[in-house]
């Protein structure tokens, strides 16, 4: 589903909001880090001007400027709405645009040494909030001449490992569905991956998760579930024996007040995880709700 982000007021939608709050979970990886401009093709590294872009970037943090969401790193491009989302990309920016971006770009680079391959307003971005970026663009991002330099500066910097960075994306998903550093919990040292496009994800020779292509984000097993219940989030409370593969409102006693629709969720009675699923309501809705589905269940313990 397309998320249309085409006036100034799509800075402060939900989506937007959230998405740049849960940036703040996120850290860089590595000595530096390249900032790059958005594209019209999502996700990024489907377009042209990204697949340039990426053959002189390897081995270093990405982190795509964009508005209304504010930075949108490489390794979570492939999340809803960051993989769907429709916006003007004209390269002019307002001053509000520039603020509430600016303002995420700091939080996010922290005291990381930065390469801007930027013009236009992404460029005002970065020279307005950043004090010690290089740039590397000169006109054009795409030119022969913009992209040896920006070659020549990822070169004076240490490219970062496969592992280090198969873990680091899978580690930042999960802090940015789960809104905790904790999350990282998922995805021991030792994790496997199999799949092609949707990632099975394993821990102990036990499937734990799964990753979907189609927006980027984790379904968890009962597993997956007991780490949420340790971590103390997403989770919801019944009194009764599940038998069924759909929770009422009624029958829901507390719940996580940070849960949102679409949430991944797990169930728990007696302290027990005993199922986990996909949440219909809020948190909030589901305590208050005296009749509706409140959660979808994908798994249950048998």
């Amino acid at each position: 589903m397309k998320v249309l982000c085409i006036t100034e007021e799509s800075l402060f939608r939900p989506e937007a909001v959230r998405w740049r709050e849960r940036m703040g979970l996120l850290e860089p990886l590595g000595d530096a880090l390249v900032i790059l401009p958005c594209s019209m093709k999502k996700p990024y590294s489907s377009s042209r001007s990204h697949s340039i872009f990426m053959k002189a970037t390897k081995g270093i943090q990405e982190v795509i400027l964009t508005s209304p969401f504010g930075v949108c790193p490489r390794e979570v491009e492939k999340i809803y709405p960051l993989q769907s989302y429709d916006t003007s990309t004209t390269g002019e920016w307002s001053h509000e645009e520039i603020k509430v971006v600016g303002e995420c770009l700091r939080d996010y680079v922290g005291e990381k040494e930065v390469i801007a391959h930027v013009e236009g307003g992404y460029k005002q971005v970065c020279e307005e909030y950043l004090d010690n970026a290089v740039y590397t663009s000169t006109g054009q991002t795409t030119s022969s001449e913009s992209m040896n330099n920006l070659k020549m500066e990822v070169k004076k910097h240490l490219k970062l490992k496969g592992r280090a960075k198969t873990l680091h994306q899978l580690r930042s998903i999960a802090r940015y569905q789960f809104n905790s550093k904790k999350a990282d919990c998922l995805i021991p040292d030792d994790v496997k991956t199999r799949g092609r496009f949707d990632k099975r994800i394993f821990k102990d020779g036990k499937q734990i998760a799964t990753l979907h292509f189609n927006n980027g984000l984790y379904s968890l097993n009962l597993e997956a579930g007991k780490i949420l219940q340790n971590i103390n989030k997403k989770w919801v409370k019944i009194n009764f024996e599940l038998k069924t593969n759909t929770l009422f409102s009624p029958g829901v006693t507390e719940a996580d007040q940070d849960i949102i629709p679409g949430d991944e969720v797990v169930i728990l009675k007696d302290d027990e995880a005993v199922a986990v699923g996909k949440a219909i309501l809020s948190g909030e809705e589901m305590e208050r709700a005296v009749k509706g589905v409140a959660v979808k269940i994908r798994h249950r313990k048998k």
